[in-house]
């Protein structure tokens, strides 16, 4: 499997980083996670770093290929949210510490992906957007719903609320989970947590990957333009970044 990738994470206008990433490659498979601290909540940097440890660790102790990638993301994630809610388990729900997610496997030609909350995961192909995944927030659904328009939901008052996440409360909430999809050559996977995405437009995201520059500058260039337009109070903002070559 040839693959380019990268990744970047910054800090924008916030006091500290909650957002971790990772991308981990062997001969035969990728892991890519992107996790976001929730900045309201408790220790919102020690439930993203533990939900990224979990999953980067599980996948170097899983022989590859993957034997089941579904049921990799579903375990791991389910594991994942188990210790981040440990970690608050004497704590006020409100306070409990909380990351969404966003993670996908790519082996064999294919890729299977899960996410929770708001961190997104696109798929660009032959310079357009061919899919990308749907927030857990009410804000997507008015999107959906035809309620309100892309421009009216950058600036919704309720754009960060999500409805789902990891740790919290115990019980293992909802996820998204893909079924495999056949990648293209030249096929490029982004993972992003919203301070990256609610910056950027589709167009943005397209003519920077289309501009054939490697993608460690591409990504410094998208997340840095991502946090100027954010301003003073500009998000944490990562992405990482994966070209499928063969």
């Amino acid at each position: 499997m040839r693959v380019e990738y990268a990744e970047i994470s910054l800090q924008g206008g916030r006091e500290d980083n909650q957002d971790r990433v990772s991308i981990a490659v062997s001969e035969d498979a990728a892991l890519m996670v992107v996790m976001d601290g929730m900045g309201g909540h408790a220790h919102g940097e020690r439930a993203a770093e533990l939900g990224r440890k979990v999953l980067v660790e599980n996948f170097w102790h899983t022989p590859q290929p993957l034997l089941d990638p579904l049921g990799f993301l579903h375990m791991t994630l389910g594991l994942a949210h188990e210790q981040i809610a440990a970690l608050g388990a004497k704590l006020p729900i409100e306070q409990r510490p909380r990351a969404t997610c966003a993670t996908c496997i790519v082996q064999e030609n294919s890729v299977w992906w899960a996410h929770m909350g708001d961190s997104r995961i696109y798929l660009l192909r032959d310079n357009a957007v061919l899919q990308r995944t749907r927030d857990h927030s009410h804000v997507e659904l008015l999107l959906q719903e035809g309620l309100i328009t892309e421009a009216q939901a950058q600036n919704h008052p309720m754009r960060n609320f999500v409805e789902c996440c990891l740790g919290g409360d115990p019980i293992l909430p909802e996820m998204s989970i893909a079924r495999r999809l056949v990648l293209q050559r030249d096929d490029l996977l982004l993972l992003c947590s919203d301070g990256f995405w609610s910056n950027l437009r589709d167009d943005d995201l397209i003519a920077g990957f289309r501009s054939g520059v490697p993608l460690p500058q591409v990504l410094q260039a998208l997340a840095e333009r991502a946090v100027k337009i954010g301003g003073a109070g500009s998000d944490n903002t990562t992405a990482a970044a994966l070209r499928f070559l063969e």
